[in-house]
């Protein structure tokens, strides 16, 4: 008895270790995440960014025709795909679904949990696109319908809060590490995806993209904070 004692309070350990360097880890990459959106704002402010997003919008045209994304009818397409992916109504089915299965399988507190982030995250995008009221670009025609401020871009801000919100959720209630490292994986390249179509679609500066992905991907990472925090409590609380 006594041998077995010993063996779980060395695995409660180590386990709460390890907690303690992924918190540590988490908090670091949120600091930079929200370090790169402050410096991206102060840039954008004071029109800095303006020549490398200048550069970086026209790679994505045809030379000879700026009105021309590069590449052929169907990657166009393709882009508009993508970018839809980032769409309110789009994130919002998807959350919907999550939503339901997490009540099915009794997990309510996480489906809670989950409105709380994604909903936040609207409001908090919503709130800082209204703060920066930046322009649309206008170096190069819109190929996708747009009726909001610039930066920082709401697609890539909002795919990657639900997206790695969604992954984050999903993963903690598998105990496969490789089932987590796909949704995570899938999570990153959806978000990636959303907001590279936003610029080459014309609708956005690549520096409101970078921003919608640095506070997106932060907000989630807090979030995931939040869940592992929690998580611990209960199985604390369990033993």
């Amino acid at each position: 008895m006594l041998a077995y004692n010993m063996q779980f309070g060395a695995y409660l350990v180590a386990w709460r270790d390890r907690l303690e360097l992924w918190t540590l880890a988490t908090i670091v990459f949120v600091t930079g995440g929200v370090w790169v959106f402050v410096e991206l704002a102060d840039e954008v402010m004071e029109g800095e960014s303006q020549a490398i997003d200048r550069a970086i919008l026209l790679a994505f045209r045809n030379a000879r025709d700026i009105s021309d994304p590069i590449g052929p009818g169907w990657v166009e397409e393709l882009g508009r795909d993508l970018t839809a992916l980032g769409g309110v109504a789009v994130l919002t089915l998807l959350t919907l679904a999550v939503a339901g299965y997490l009540w099915l399988i009794r997990k309510t507190w996480l489906m809670w949990l989950m409105f709380g982030a994604i909903g936040g995250g609207l409001g908090f995008s919503t709130i800082l696109k209204h703060a920066f009221d930046r322009a649309r670009p206008d170096l190069v025609p819109h190929d996708s319908v747009v009726y909001s401020a610039s930066f920082p871009s709401g697609h890539s801000m909002l795919a990657a809060i639900t997206y790695l919100t969604l992954a984050a959720l999903l993963a903690e209630i598998q105990t496969r590490r490789a089932l987590k490292s796909y949704f995570i994986g899938i999570a990153v390249l959806l978000t990636l995806s959303v907001g590279l179509s936003r610029v080459y679609l014309g609708v956005h500066w690549p520096s409101d993209v970078l921003a919608g992905w640095a506070v997106g991907a932060s907000w989630a990472l807090l979030f995931w904070l939040l869940l592992r925090w929690l998580s611990s409590r209960s199985e604390t609380s369990d033993c």
